[in-house]
């Protein structure tokens, strides 16, 4: 089966399973089938799913990811002490784990073709993955009650399904809604440290973090890269040989400003 033909037959499952859009018009061009499909992702409910759509589904991401371009670990040059800037898609990255940020309900975001990290996550892994998300939360409900949330800067370990990652850590990073206070900030700390200490607790030993907090969460750029950096090194320096490498993924040139002169 083509790329294409992978495509087509994708749309047309996902539009069925989705019931309320089986009947939509299937546009003609490649792009647009492209984004309908993601959108019919995006929207998804967590469920299980018919496994020969998976294996074609998987089949079809793996193709768009190495159109995409993988990066290896050994294509991003290390800067000083086991740290990293790269700048561009994180679902590109083939490293031990890559940090997305989350909501509290940890299922992904359900706006279709939303430019969140979340959404570009859960998009390219595939639906598995927010299937697995959900029957975690579904453990902790059953523990904590119904409705639990994921506090914040408390991380959940998932597979990475079809990203090149080995491993996804979700964690909820601090909102700030007015001012930003010394809790917020210690909070967002706590969100690298407790990441870290997962990652030596699964011999994950190559991780890359995303700009946590900042953009919808509305978390400071400039601090944010400050506290980032700051709590990195200082794990770092406390945790000799634990892990290898923590690469600081940035999508703007905004923030690998402030990483970079933070790490200067």
């Amino acid at each position: 089966m083509t790329q294409n033909e992978r495509l087509d037959y994708l749309v047309e499952e996902f539009k069925t399973d989705s019931v309320r859009y089986k009947d939509l018009t299937t546009p003609s061009d490649t792009e647009g089938k492209r984004q309908l499909l993601r959108s019919l992702m995006n929207i998804r409910m967590p469920g299980e799913m018919d496994e020969s759509v998976l294996e074609i589904q998987d089949d079809y991401l793996q193709e768009r990811i190495r159109e995409n371009g993988i990066v290896e670990l050994g294509d991003i040059p290390e800067i000083r002490n086991g740290i990293s800037i790269w700048q561009g898609d994180i679902t590109r990255l083939r490293v031990d784990a890559i940090v997305n940020a989350a909501n509290s309900q940890m299922l992904g975001c359900f706006v279709p073709m939303h430019t969140c990290i979340d959404n570009c996550i859960h998009t390219f892994a595939g639906v598995q993955l927010r299937a697995e998300c959900s029957r975690q939360m579904k453990k902790m409900r059953a523990r904590y009650g119904r409705d639990y949330e994921q506090p914040t800067a408390v991380p959940m370990l998932t597979d990475a399904y079809n990203l090149p990652a080995k491993k996804v850590v979700h964690i909820v990073g601090p909102i700030v809604q007015d001012e930003l206070t010394p809790e917020l900030e210690e909070d967002l700390a706590d969100c690298y440290t407790n990441t870290l200490e997962l990652c030596a607790e699964n011999d994950l030993r190559s991780v890359a973090f995303c700009c946590i907090s900042t953009g919808v969460f509305h978390f400071p750029n400039k601090r944010a890269a400050e506290i980032a950096v700051h709590t990195v090194k200082e794990w770092l320096e406390a945790h000799p040989g634990e892990v290898d490498r923590v690469i600081f993924n940035v999508f703007k040139d905004e923030d690998r400003r402030y990483y970079e002169s933070e790490l200067q």
